[in-house]
């Protein structure tokens, strides 16, 4: 998965929603797009929801953040 691998590349520094809407959709500002990446970002964090080490979280308005706990 390409988004997951984007967010261990840079754990705990902040990846900007237009970036992983570019890069993975093509867009920066599509609702569509958006929905999408969201509810990826939800079965993401279901995936990773048994490795107490790592967390996804939102920070919101801006992008997301891999948090290494």
């Amino acid at each position: 998965n390409g988004i997951l691998e984007l967010l261990f590349r840079k754990p705990g520094e902040i990846i900007r929603r237009e970036i992983i809407l570019d890069k993975f959709w093509n867009t920066e500002d599509d609702y569509f797009a958006s929905r999408s990446l969201d509810v990826f970002v939800t079965k993401l964090r279901k995936f990773l929801s048994e490795d107490e080490s790592v967390t996804i979280k939102t920070v919101k308005g801006v992008g997301l953040i891999l948090i290494e706990n």
